[in-house]
C-alpha cells in the first residue's frame, strides 16, 4: 500500500551570503513562491512552509501557502521540520520531505522519488539523492559534498573532500570512477527526524559541518539513489540568483 507524504519548506529570512534571499523577487515572484509552486506540483498530501520571521508568514500567506511559526532557536532546517510537524500533529510513521527554501528549481518528481524511495526501504531511517560527477573542478571542490554507497547505495559517508579518492582526476572520471555528487534532498520518517534532532551534534558532524553524518555515527541508514531527474544549483549568491532569475523570467 502506497503511503502519502507531507513536504515542509525550512525557510529563514537570515542568510550569510545573500541576506533575504527567501524573499527576494524573481519573474515578479518571491523566490519562496517558486519553490512552494514546485512543492504544489508534486503528489504530496500538503506542502507547509515553516519559518521563524513574521516577514514570511505575511509573504507565504498572500500566496496561499500553509505557514506555521517555529522558534528561532533553532540551528537547522531539520530541527525546524520536527518542531512543525509536532505543531501539526503528524504521526511518529509519517513520512516527510524536506525541501529547501532556496531550490526554486526542484523537479517535483524528485520529490515523489525521494519519498518513495524511503518507503520502499524499510530498514532506512532516511531517504536521499546524489548525481554522477563527470567535472574534474567538481571532484575537488568542497562545497560540492560527495557521498559513497555500498553494493545496496545503502550511504557509507559524506565528505567535502574527494571521496573516493584517486590520483588523476580527469583520468579517473574516464575510466568510470563513480563519483556522487549528494543532493541536499531528504525524506525522513517524523520518528527518526525527531530522534535525530534531540541529538547533540556529533564529532565528524562539527568537523565536515554537514549534519546528515549525525545520523550516520549514531547508526541510522540513509537509502541513496541516483536522481530521476538533473536537481539545478540552489539559491546561495547573487550570481545564482542572476542565473535562476534569467531561467525563470
Amino acid at each position: 500500500m502506497k503511503m502519502g507524504y507531507r513536504i515542509v519548506i525550512p525557510a529563514r529570512i537570515a542568510s550569510q551570503r545573500l541576506p533575504g534571499k527567501i524573499l527576494l523577487e524573481l519573474g515578479g515572484s518571491p523566490l519562496l513562491r517558486h519553490v512552494w509552486r514546485r512543492a504544489m506540483d508534486s503528489s504530496a498530501d500538503s506542502v507547509v512552509i515553516a519559518t521563524d520571521s513574521d516577514r514570511i508568514v505575511k509573504a507565504a500567506t498572500a500566496f496561499g501557502a500553509e505557514v506555521v511559526l517555529t522558534s528561532s532557536k533553532h540551528q537547522s532546517g531539520s530541527d525546524r521540520i520536527a518542531e512543525c510537524a509536532t505543531h501539526l500533529g503528524w504521526a511518529e510513521d509519517q513520512l516527510v520531505v524536506n525541501l529547501q527554501g532556496d531550490e526554486p528549481l526542484m523537479p517535483a518528481a524528485c520529490l515523489d522519488q525521494v519519498a518513495e524511495l524511503l518507503q520502499q526501504c524499510s530498514d532506512c531511517d532516511v531517504a536521499s539523492l546524489y548525481w554522477p560527477i563527470e567535472d574534474a573542478d567538481e571532484v575537488g571542490n568542497p562545497n560540492a559534498v560527495k557521498v559513497v554507497t555500498d553494493h545496496r547505495d545503502r550511504a557509507l559517508y559524506f565528505s567535502r573532500s574527494t571521496i573516493p579518492f584517486r590520483k588523476g582526476t580527469i583520468e579517473a572520471i574516464a575510466s568510470g570512477t563513480p563519483w556522487k555528487r549528494h543532493l541536499g534532498l531528504y525524506a525522513y520518517r517524523l520518528s527518526a527526524l525527531k530522534r535525530f534532532s534531540a541529538l547533540d551534534p556529533t564529532p565528524l558532524e562539527r568537523c565536515e559541518r554537514l549534519e546528515q553524518l549525525r545520523i550516520l555515527e549514531t547508526g541510522g541508514c540513509i537509502a541513496m539513489a541516483q536522481a530521476c531527474e538533473y536537481i539545478p544549483s540552489g539559491v546561495d549568491t547573487q550570481e545564482d540568483l542572476e542565473r535562476v532569475r534569467s531561467l525563470i523570467e
